[in-house]
């Protein structure tokens, strides 16, 4: 750790010294990196779970993997790369231990709250609730955040033509709605 850095303020130090902060321990650090990415990281797990009460279970387990893991991260990717693969693993792994609760989605007149970047998803992530698990999860995979296919197999476990099929089947009742 370099002097300069025990002593910035977490609101006044840049991304780079919040996450060596954050490293070190220093929760108010932390803190700033949640205020950083929470949105992003929500939206991301609702398009995949498609509730909101998953997606706000999946952000929070996602931030607390992110601070038990934080040390490991050596700046070999960008930051926001490396944060971006925990939050789809998280939010797949929440969608896995929830199964059960599929058939009851959230009712559609009830509002995300998103602001800035996200308010372009808000359309997209009405219809996206009406999709089948597996084709929304594809979808927003392959379209949404540009994954691919074989990528997406990976992940989910399945074949890549499986997720080629549940693509296109999604894309295809999208058009239906639209």
């Amino acid at each position: 750790m370099s002097a300069q850095i025990a002593f910035i303020k977490p609101c006044e130090a840049s991304e780079k010294d919040l996450i060596e902060l954050a490293q070190q321990g220093d929760k108010k650090a932390f803190k700033h990196l949640y205020a950083l990415h929470h949105k992003r990281v929500y939206g991301l797990c609702f398009r995949l779970s498609g509730q909101h009460y998953l997606a706000e279970e999946a952000t929070q387990e996602t931030f607390v993997r992110l601070w038990q893991k934080l040390p490991q991260f050596r700046g070999d990717s960008q930051f926001s790369t490396w944060l971006h693969s925990m939050t789809v693993n998280q939010a797949l792994s929440s969608i896995k231990k929830h199964k059960s609760f599929w058939a009851r989605l959230s009712p559609l007149s009830e509002q995300v709250e998103l602001k800035g970047d996200e308010m372009e998803y808000q359309a997209l992530d009405k219809h996206l609730l009406k999709l089948p698990e597996r084709a929304r999860i594809v979808f927003v995979l392959f379209a949404v955040e540009g994954y691919q296919h074989h990528e997406i197999a990976h992940k989910l476990n399945i074949a890549q033509g499986t997720s080629k099929a549940q693509y296109h089947r999604a894309r295809k009742l999208l058009q239906e709605m639209i």
